[in-house]
């Protein structure tokens, strides 16, 4: 082990194994605050360091940082969320239920860019540092904070959602943390209240509240039984109505989209032995689901499997590992960002109780150590991070030549720099609104998504022949066309 670790663990009068008692809180601005606060900070620079870079290299995307920012453009203007990228006037509340959007919308309003949503993201994640740094620090130390400070906020499951755009989780992460934190402290109302907000987040989430309020109800305590068996009826009927009910009301097709996949029905209706097989064996197989469990608890040493706290974890691998959609079932992407909180949450939790507390400690530190130059975050030590291709000063000046408020199809990796003044979607995806008055395509190092970079070659040269576009540039391998009149 690096001897920086061997010393951030060496054995202390706080954590030494065996539980803590009588452990007194830190008063406000005292060591609790500091080292939970300097750590949210430490984070939060981090984090916007990095996605506000790949922004700059143009590695962000349409889908998903320009749906989002699309949405939240709607809201500072006053509408309901349309997601032009998801087709013309699509409305957003009728693909997944996240109006906690439109509390971005006051900040966009006066930043209308895309910017403003990945700095949001980065506090988002940050302040879910505050509760878990602060209680581990109240039960076992300032050492133990700072490897549940650390962990938490070098964690893979927060490193690829930051580095992979903008999604409505970020507005999840910290109510969860906070929420879990009370919860372990036996704050029942103020676990309640801090996990109610989730139903705003994303459709998915009441379920999580439904199993909080179960965790609150174990304590036996009869106010402590009513405020979680409420907690637990709010977030089972609450994701009940917004899949059946309200997603439904808004989408055009009168349909939740995801239930399928969840369901494991595909293109056709599964027999109750397909529906047993799918909810059992196929929970944990292939073995990618099975890999992403064991990455999920190494980060803390595998402690939070003592903690009852863990539950909540539960629902949102449930409909992960049920879907048919195999991009949900590993590490890739953002799907593990709301299941690191609920981890070291668990993790504190566990740390109050009998045991190897000084071993944890260090296996999760080790973890993080070993794991963290596999992760985006580690991009900010490599120099091609701070290297700015000098075709992307050509991309800049002709997408500057597209007129506000035009339509426009562009590269899946040029959308999100237009979404803030333009209605745009992407290039040769099927959908897309017909005969864009522009088409931007980076016909030299096409993304491969939502075509093959084959296809796209082949589809720009069939736009570019059928006569109702003229090049206006072909310059770096960008190509800008204009629909005639």
């Amino acid at each position: 082990m690096p001897p920086h670790l061997t010393t951030l663990l060496s054995p202390s009068r706080d954590d030494a194994d065996g539980p803590v008692a009588g452990t007194a809180r830190p008063a406000r601005g005292g060591p609790g605050w500091t080292t939970a606060l300097s750590l949210a900070l430490v984070c939060f620079v981090t984090y916007t360091a990095l996605s506000v870079r790949l922004h700059q290299r143009m590695l962000t995307t349409g889908y998903d940082l320009g749906i989002f920012e699309q949405a939240v453009r709607s809201y500072a203007h006053g509408h309901l969320p349309v997601a032009e990228l998801k087709g013309p006037g699509f409305p957003l509340l009728g693909d997944h239920f996240s109006p906690a959007l439109a509390l971005l919308a006051p900040l966009y309003r006066v930043w209308p860019t895309p910017v403003t949503l990945l700095v949001a993201q980065s506090a988002l994640f940050a302040v879910a540092v505050i509760p878990l740094a602060r209680w581990a620090e109240e039960v076992r130390g300032r050492r133990a904070a700072l490897v549940v400070g650390l962990g938490y906020g070098t964690s893979w499951g927060v490193a690829q959602a930051v580095g992979f755009d903008f999604h409505e989780v970020c507005f999840a992460v910290p109510l969860l943390a906070f929420s879990l934190t009370a919860v372990g402290r036996g704050r029942a109302r103020a676990a309640a209240l801090w996990a109610l907000p989730l139903l705003l987040v994303k459709e998915d989430l009441g379920l999580t509240v439904a199993v909080i309020g179960l965790l609150i109800a174990r304590t036996g305590e009869r106010d402590d039984r009513r405020t979680g068996g409420a907690l637990f009826l709010a977030g089972v009927l609450g994701s009940f109505l917004e899949m059946v009910v309200v997603i439904p009301a808004f989408n055009p097709g009168g349909t939740f989209a995801y239930s399928s996949s969840v369901l494991g029905a595909g293109s056709t209706t599964p027999g109750v032995g397909d529906l047993f097989l799918h909810y059992t064996v196929g929970l944990v197989t292939p073995d990618t689901k099975a890999q992403t469990v064991l990455a999920l608890l190494s980060v803390t040493g595998f402690l939070a499997v003592r903690s009852p706290l863990l539950w909540a974890a539960l629902p949102t691998l449930l409909w992960r590992f049920a879907s048919d959609n195999q991009a949900y079932w590993g590490t890739s992407y953002h799907y593990s960002a709301v299941l690191m909180p609920v981890l070291f949450a668990a993790f504190v939790d566990a740390l109050t109780r009998p045991g190897p507390v000084r071993y944890a400690l260090a296996a999760s530190a080790a973890v993080t150590v070993l794991l963290l130059p596999q992760y985006p975050l580690w991009q900010l030590t490599q120099p091609a991070t701070w290297h700015t291709d000098p075709r992307l000063a050509t991309a800049r000046q002709l997408m500057d030549r597209i007129p506000d408020n035009a339509t426009v199809a562009a590269s899946n990796r040029l959308v999100p720099q237009l979404t803030n003044r333009t209605r745009v979607s992407v290039f040769g995806l099927g959908g897309s609104r017909p005969d864009p008055e522009w088409i931007i395509d980076d016909n030299a190092q096409p993304m491969g998504w939502p075509i093959s970079p084959d296809d796209d070659r082949r589809l720009l040269s069939e736009v570019r022949n059928n006569g109702r576009y003229r090049t206006v540039a072909d310059q770096d391998g960008y190509v800008l066309l204009q629909r005639r009149p």
